[in-house]
């Protein structure tokens, strides 16, 4: 199965090139990427097991996310973006501590948020080892692919 990584660099690469259609195949695994009437790339994974293919949106990364990255490059921060489109959560649940707070270590592995797709909760992962400078939206604010979540200054 492709890792998120992967189909990220994928999906902007899609974007970037103002692609239509992606096909990619490797052995029994299959990556198929299309854009909708919309101008909307559509993810479509077929696993080797012949399993439902998974489908999810995701839309080209909004301008203001442009603007983040140039500020925090100058500031030596480096963004944790969104791998998806969804519902940003900071905690487990309503009643659980947040995940990460300005000022908390982060490693890797860390998680520091849950992204709501299509009623799968996604646990998403720092990927750099560092602390949290700013938390850039909002609990239960609807995020889309790419767009900066976090600003950690690196260790």
């Amino acid at each position: 199965m492709i890792e998120l990584k992967q189909l990220r660099q994928l999906i902007k690469l899609m974007v970037d090139n103002e692609l239509s259609e992606l096909d990619l195949h490797d052995g029994d695994e299959r990556v198929s990427l299309k854009r909708g009437a919309a101008g909307v790339p559509q993810v479509v994974q077929a696993a080797p097991q012949m399993a439902p293919a998974v489908a999810a949106a995701a839309p080209a990364a909004a301008p203001a996310a442009s603007d983040a990255a140039s500020s925090a490059a100058t500031d030596g921060l480096v963004e944790i973006p969104s791998p998806m489109v969804g519902t940003f959560y900071t905690a487990s649940s309503p009643d659980a501590e947040a995940f990460v707070s300005v000022g908390s270590s982060v490693g890797a592995e860390t998680p520091v948020c849950i992204i709501e797709a299509m009623k799968v909760f996604n646990e998403i992962k720092a990927e750099i080892s560092g602390t949290i400078e700013k938390i850039l939206v909002e609990n239960g604010q609807a995020v889309e692919f790419e767009q900066p979540l976090f600003l950690v200054k690196p260790s």
